[in-house]
């Protein structure tokens, strides 16, 4: 028996049409291409998010609670899966939003309508902490179910007040400048940071945290419950 011959030019446009269609498949956030995985461990994975003017994100599926914290100004449209693009929103470098998960994972896809590029730090709470919930340790700037988030405001010379962490922590440097932390028993070092820096902390702290440079610096605090 003679199979039939499929033209070459067929069999390309299938091919064509599958990749395509598997390029449009979510994925799980920390498999999105543009989203890149700069740690991860028990109980956070952090993303830096870097998205040039007019890119889209592939769609992408959040699982869990999280933080977002903008490194940029530039404005960006979000859609959801099988939804029409939202409205275009702004940010700046410090803005930030603490996002609940309600209900069913969140899919979704980031357009950078701006003109310039778009930079954000994507944090999820993978696990939240069993102990009973201490007290805030400063002002709260925004919360979730699973984290708390502080946001400093440094002038140059400027300083937090002394305060203590019992839970794991993330800092984020919203901005650079040059961070000078002091410990309760008096001793200090300082770091020139640049934005999207961060550290994460598993280890109870007490400390202040200054602005020993030229301009204002902004840093984050992202604290699980």
């Amino acid at each position: 028996m003679t199979g039939t011959r499929v033209p070459l030019a067929f069999c390309m446009f299938l091919s064509a049409m599958f990749k395509s269609q598997e390029a449009a498949a979510p994925v799980p956030v920390e498999k999105e291409p543009l989203h890149h995985v700069v740690l991860k461990n028990d109980s956070v994975i952090v993303m830096h998010l870097s998205l040039q003017a007019g890119e889209r994100t592939r769609y992408h599926t959040h699982s869990h609670d999280r933080v977002a914290i903008y490194l940029s100004a530039n404005t960006i449209t979000q859609q959801n899966w099988n939804e029409k693009e939202g409205s275009p929103s702004d940010g700046k470098p410090g803005d930030f939003k603490a996002i609940t998960l309600l209900g069913d994972p969140l899919t979704h896809r980031v357009h950078n309508v701006g003109s310039s590029t778009f930079e954000v730090l994507d944090i999820e709470i993978l696990r939240r902490q069993e102990s009973s919930l201490p007290p805030a340790t400063s002002l709260v700037a925004g919360e979730n179910p699973s984290a708390r988030v502080y946001k400093w405001v440094l002038a140059p010379g400027g300083t937090t007040s002394m305060h203590t962490h019992v839970r794991p922590y993330l800092i984020v440097a919203a901005t650079g400048f040059n961070l000078k932390m002091t410990a309760s028993d008096g001793r200090s070092f300082t770091h020139e940071l640049k934005a999207g820096d961060f550290h994460w902390v598993d280890t109870k702290v007490t400390h202040t945290l200054g602005n020993a440079g030229a301009k204002e610096g902004q840093i984050l605090e992202v604290e699980l419950k």
